[in-house]
């Protein structure tokens, strides 16, 4: 039988408003971290991929440890990336509603500082933050941790990997008898020497179901192009895919940004997401993909930490990753919340040798996605063509003359007979620009 929160020690404060969000079975994860917090004196390593519940694993029990009486910081909560650490925040502001006398600050990089150091001159008992705005915020003495009890690192992978400075700054900052709760999806070696250099030697780890939930709902699969057709492979997959939301994640910034404009010609509803971007445009369209204003979100992987949105059904890699961890954090934007999903990796021939060792290493079965053939592709481009056109706006400048001697050549023509003589010049304007895509060759042995 299922547990329920309140068999894991959360009060009645915080159950009620988990009932109000809907949420009444703990996921494994937060069935398993959930007592080790809030009953044990012990630091955590916690185990367990993206779209688990981490977030109220350790912001549950952090709440309800939390003296309201006492104004001073009392638990830092450290995220890789800007996007993760407002949707943390966002998430504990909401559990948090039934307990209005917690006072929860996010102060993360991409906006002015100086907001943020007023803010924390108020009670705030909880701050979530990126390393290099807090390390600033500690080096201008706008912000004291001398007293913090509690330190999360979520995602700390990726934190270790790309902020171990700015890591190691805070660490020497905050009390050694601090506890200290780290959640991650991957155990690489950075993590186990962070354990063994930053963490009390009495260490409880915790593990989810890794087989069940790692990649519980999502499809692998792989297809295999040559470089000349992988743009044209991929515009018919996603025009496979209309109506739906999905993340394409490319290895640089640069990519990210070609392919977004091809994507923007070809008129795709669709957004870029890349480090360089300021914090207000990447909060403008990190907004319009929640709500559901744009399908499509192209990004880098480190951009793309935190983006926990439902309801995306697919997730494309346009470049393979460049390791196992980051096929599991990129993975695991889709199938989340018990969905299912599909994990689409666009390979060249060469690569395709790789796909094995994904499998044995994450324990996963990818198949093979069937290629659209060259007329499906031709149709294909066809259709993009004419939703360009749809989508195209009306030349106000065109002298009503003008206008009335085109109609006057069209009017005698049905709708359908307009149609198909658009199209057959269309066809008769591109049968010989539209390059002709082969089998893929074998490599030669």
């Amino acid at each position: 039988m299922s547990k329920r929160f309140s068999d894991l020690g959360i009060e009645s404060q915080i159950q009620k408003r988990l009932a109000a969000l809907q949420i009444t079975i703990p996921t494994d994860i937060q069935e398993k971290a959930i007592p080790v917090v809030l009953k044990q004196k012990e630091d955590l390593v916690a185990l367990a991929k993206t779209g688990t519940g981490k977030t109220a694993a350790f912001g549950l029990p952090l709440l309800q440890l939390i003296d309201v009486t006492n104004t001073n910081v009392q638990a830092i909560i450290l995220a890789p990336t800007r996007e993760l650490g407002h949707q943390i925040h966002a998430n504990l502001v909401s559990f948090a509603a039934e307990i209005p006398a917690i006072s929860i600050a996010a102060v993360c990089g991409g906006i002015p500082i100086k907001p943020q150091i007023e803010r924390l001159k108020k009670s705030t008992q909880i701050v979530v933050a990126t390393p290099g705005r807090l390390v600033d915020l500690i080096e201008r003495e706008g912000i004291n941790v001398k007293n913090v009890n509690y330190l999360v690192l979520d995602e700390a992978d990726e934190m270790v990997t790309a902020l171990k400075t700015d890591l190691d700054i805070i660490i020497k900052e905050i009390p050694k008898n601090r506890r200290t709760l780290l959640f991650t999806a991957t155990m690489p070696g950075s993590i186990k020497q962070l354990v063994n250099n930053y963490m009390s030697k009495e260490v409880v780890q915790v593990e989810a179901d890794m087989a069940t939930m790692g990649h519980q709902g999502i499809d692998h699969q792989y297809v295999v192009v040559e470089p000349i057709e992988k743009l044209e492979v991929l515009l018919h997959f996603l025009n496979s895919k209309e109506g739906q939301r999905g993340i394409i994640f490319c290895k640089t910034k640069a990519a990210v940004n070609k392919l977004a404009k091809n994507l923007a010609i070809n008129k795709f509803s669709s957004g870029a997401l890349h480090g360089s971007l300021t914090q207000g445009i990447r909060d403008r369209i990190m907004g319009q993909f929640r709500d559901g204003h744009i399908d499509i979100l192209v990004a880098t992987d480190l951009a793309a930490r935190g983006i926990d949105v439902k309801e995306i059904a697919y997730v494309v890699n346009y470049h393979l990753p460049d390791t196992y961890d980051a096929y599991v954090h990129r993975s695991g934007r889709t199938a989340r919340a018990g969905a299912k999903g599909l994990s689409l990796t666009i390979l060249q021939e060469e690569e395709v040798q790789d796909i094995a060792d994904f499998e044995k290493e994450l324990g996963i079965s990818f198949s093979r996605y069937k290629k659209a053939d060259a007329k499906s592709i031709e149709e294909n481009n066809g259709l993009l063509w004419a939703k360009k056109i749809f989508k195209t706006k009306p030349n106000r400048n065109v002298s009503e003359d003008f206008k009335h001697q085109i109609r006057t050549v069209f009017h005698h023509l049905t709708k359908d007979e307009l149609v198909d003589k658009i199209l057959a010049n269309y066809l008769a304007q591109t049968s010989n620009s539209i390059p002709k895509i082969d089998a893929p060759k074998k490599r030669k042995k």
